[in-house]
């Protein structure tokens, strides 16, 4: 499904931070900085959003960090589910927040447009290929059955 120009919804893990986005468009890049490797655990894949189309709920949930001079992250404070980065500064990109794309309800139909800071990228991020192995959501509940509804 194309989002271009859609509004779409998303949240938290535990559901106390819910967000309403519009004019979401249909791409996503990756950045690799050593920034978002701490705070992803591996690089953030994220939607670039105006601030100004953001709508948040629970909003007294959001904790958030001044994580340089330039720039904010923001996590749910019940779950820790990181929420989104923005500029602080007033640059180019100032005015826009980026969401990863995994608290986004429905993360389909977005596709990749770049990457940055890929000098930074470890080179076991290896996303392509058929020299692993890949298990779909059936193929892991039949080896753990109790994860069912648990994902």
């Amino acid at each position: 499904m194309a989002k271009q120009g859609t509004t779409c919804s998303g949240g938290c893990l535990c559901g106390a931070v819910r967000f309403d986005a519009r004019n979401v468009p249909a791409t996503f890049s990756i950045c690799h900085c050593p920034s978002c490797q701490r705070w992803t655990g591996s690089a953030l894949l994220e939607v670039s959003i105006q601030t100004d189309d953001l709508t948040w709920h629970g909003a007294e949930h959001i904790k958030v960090r001044r994580s340089s001079d330039w720039a904010e992250r923001a996590w749910c404070a019940d779950c820790g589910t990181n929420l989104y980065f923005r500029h602080t500064r007033q640059d180019k990109w100032f005015g826009s927040t980026e969401l990863p794309i995994g608290v986004f309800d429905d993360a389909t139909g977005f596709t990749l447009t770049h990457e940055i800071y890929v000098d930074h990228k470890p080179d076991s991020f290896a996303y392509a290929g058929d020299d692993h192995k890949r298990l779909t959501r059936a193929d892991v509940l039949a080896l753990a059955p109790f994860m069912e509804g648990k994902e």
